[in-house]
Order: structure tokens, then C-alpha cells, then sequence
């Protein structure tokens, strides 16, 4: 990935020294899955811009559901958060420490985010407001409540902040063998992607229809707003190749080698666990990689409407 002398974004918040301390639509897009909750079977289409394509979970269960993910339960019970899930046993240990060059690829690719989105929603008469990004060691606290590592990255919609213990990096090598620094800007564009739903009124809209759905509603529901945010990533990916020459040879398949190692079969399999669909909560492999796929290749966030698509 080319990303050396670009700028750096200025929205990162510092928190290692903590270290374990306790989406309306776009221009009328996903208007369909509003007022009356979201429906199904409708296409929903996205304005064309410049330079291309444009577009309650009882306690026991959340526990349950949350040490077969080998996330952290506080944030499935404080609710509204989203992110990526990590093997069990795999969270980050000791303190984070990262090389200057890491700190400045994490601030390139958030700046490179922030000018992607705010074109696209500048093209559709919107104004993006670029989320935080709190790099953390351990433990952080955010408006959804307090997480350890073991959650992995994830986007609290309260306070509008992504979390990052970039150890989830080196679990993404070591563990899972999803190295390599274009997965680790998939990850960032990931979670930068669910910032994307909340300014559209989606996560809001989202989360009302899961506090009143059944176990397997719920989880159902969670899948379609992780596949959207895979997507958006591939949106990003695209429109960054075209806008800074990002990409080098070999980087869109680490992207979609690390969207196939995350996948809640994958990972249940992994862990020598039966795979149990009800109980996903990101999607499979093969859909993370498709639906990244699809955003990559359309470059068009009306391709992203997975909350009306026919099948995922």
C-alpha cells in the first residue's frame, strides 16, 4: 500500500498511556428502511457524483453469545457499538507500543477516509463529519461502555469514536494470518465505515429494531450492518485508488484474505466449535469477502444496501 508523505489525520486520541483503565440517508439513500423498520425487496439507489459511481438480549444469552465470539460482554450489555470480533485467547497482552511509522499509517489511512467520505457526501449535498479514533492499550471506556482487547476494533455510535488497540494488528499475523498493511487499513476503513451508518441514521434505526427483536432477529440484523460496513470498506479502497494511487499489487486480496479469516464461521471453526449460524453476529467469510468485492468493484455505496438485498 502506498501511503508514505501524505497527510496524517488530527482526529486520534492517545489513550495507551491509560493502558487498562477500567446511520437518514445519503441523499435519500436507505430511506426505505426508516419510519416503518426496514423493508425488504425494494432497490435503493445512490447519486451519481464526481469522478465515478457514487451511492433485549437476556443476560445469560449475551454472556453465552459473547465468549463464543471471544468478545468482551460489557459491550454487548452497555449495547450500540460495533466492530470486528476476535478468537478467543487471542486479545493483545501487555502494553501497546507502536513504531512511529505505525502511528503515521493509522493517521494516513483515517485522513484518507475522511476526504473519501466527505466528497461522497459533498456529491449528494450532505457534510461528513469525520469520527474520532482512540488508539488504546488493554482497556478503554467509550459511551457504550467499557472494553478490553478482546473485543477488537469497534465504533460506539454515542460518542461517535472508533477504538483501536493496534495489538489486533499483530493478531491478525500471528493468529489468523491476515497480514499485511492493506488488511490493517481494511480494519480502520471498517470501523470508519460504521461512522458512515451513524452519520446515515442507520445504526439509530438499526439498533431500535434489535432492542425489540428475538435472539436470532437480533444477531440477523447485527450481520446486515457488519456486510454494509465491508462493503463501504471496498467503497473507500476504490475511491482511494482513484483519488491518492493507493493500492499496490496484492493488496486487494490481503483485504479480502483478512475479511475471510474473520468470518464467524471461520472463526468458530477455528476454535474447534460447531458452527452455529443464529448466532452470527458479522457474517461468513465468503459474504465479508463478497460484499467487500462489491464495494471495491462498483465504487458506488448504493451497491452496499444489504439491508434490502434479497439474499446476503
Amino acid at each position: 500500500m502506498k501511503w508514505r508523505g501524505r497527510r496524517t489525520s488530527r482526529n486520534i486520541e492517545d489513550r495507551r498511556a491509560e493502558g487498562g483503565a477500567a446511520g437518514g440517508g445519503l441523499g435519500g439513500v436507505f430511506g426505505q428502511m426508516g419510519r416503518g423498520g426496514i423493508r425488504r425487496g425494494r432497490r435503493v439507489r445512490m447519486p451519481r457524483g464526481r469522478g465515478g459511481k457514487i451511492g433485549g438480549l437476556g443476560l445469560v444469552i449475551i454472556v453465552v453469545l459473547a465468549l463464543l465470539l471471544g468478545v468482551d460482554p460489557t459491550m454487548l450489555l452497555t449495547g450500540g457499538g460495533a466492530g470486528f470480533t476476535v478468537p478467543q485467547g487471542s486479545a493483545p497482552n501487555g502494553p501497546n507500543r507502536i513504531d512511529g511509522d505505525a502511528e503515521e499509517f493509522v493517521g494516513v489511512v483515517l485522513a484518507d477516509t475522511g476526504e473519501v467520505w466527505g466528497e461522497i457526501f459533498a456529491a449528494a449535498g450532505r457534510n461528513y463529519r469525520p469520527p474520532k479514533l482512540v488508539l488504546f492499550s488493554g482497556r478503554v471506556g467509550s459511551a457504550c461502555g467499557k472494553a478490553s482487547a478482546a473485543a477488537g476494533p469497534f465504533y460506539c455510535p454515542g460518542d461517535r469514536k472508533a477504538s483501536l488497540d493496534t495489538g489486533f494488528f499483530r493478531v491478525m499475523e500471528q493468529r489468523l494470518g491476515a497480514g499485511g498493511d492493506f488488511a490493517q487499513a481494511y480494519v480502520i476503513a471498517h470501523e470508519v465505515a460504521h461512522h458512515v451508518q451513524n452519520e446515515l441514521g442507520v445504526m439509530e434505526r438499526v439498533n431500535r429494531q434489535r432492542a425489540r427483536a428475538s435472539r436470532a432477529e437480533a444477531n440477523a440484523l447485527s450481520v446486515r450492518i457488519e456486510l454494509q460496513a465491508d462493503c463501504f470498506s471496498g467503497v473507500w479502497a476504490n475511491h482511494a485508488q482513484r483519488k491518492f494511487g493507493t493500492l499496490e499489487p496484492g493488496d486487494i486480496e490481503e483485504a479480502l484474505n483478512a475479511a475471510n479469516q474473520i468470518g464467524d464461521d471461520t472463526l468458530q471453526r477455528n476454535a474447534g466449535q460447531a458452527v452455529v449460524p443464529d448466532s452470527f453476529t458479522h457474517g461468513t467469510s465468503e459474504q465479508r469477502m463478497r460484499w467487500f468485492r462489491a464495494g471495491f468493484d462498483t465504487g458506488d455505496p448504493g451497491r452496499c444496501d444489504t439491508f434490502n438485498a434479497a439474499w446476503l
